[in-house]
């Protein structure tokens, strides 16, 4: 699966974010927070764009984070080439 249930699970790592809490942000259901953490399934564009509002309502230390890590460092992607 991709970066985004990656990063987004760091975050809440990081932060001490709940689950439950970014999805009541949200205004989903915790058991989709669950899945794409998890990398069950990948939340689409648009909600990567909702995944970062919440976290910056949340602590936008957190959505900043998110953002850099899911888009990760161009210099990391040609190292890796």
């Amino acid at each position: 699966m991709g970066k985004a249930g990656k990063a987004l699970k760091r975050v809440l790592d990081i932060y001490g974010i709940s689950q439950n809490k970014l999805a009541v942000i949200m205004g989903t259901g915790r058991p989709n927070v669950h899945r794409w953490v998890n990398e069950i399934r990948d939340p689409v564009a648009d909600t990567v764009l909702e995944i970062r509002d919440a976290l910056n309502q949340i602590n936008p230390a957190a959505a900043e984070e998110f953002i850099k890590l899911y888009l990760g460092d161009a210099d990391d992607d040609e190292k890796q080439a």
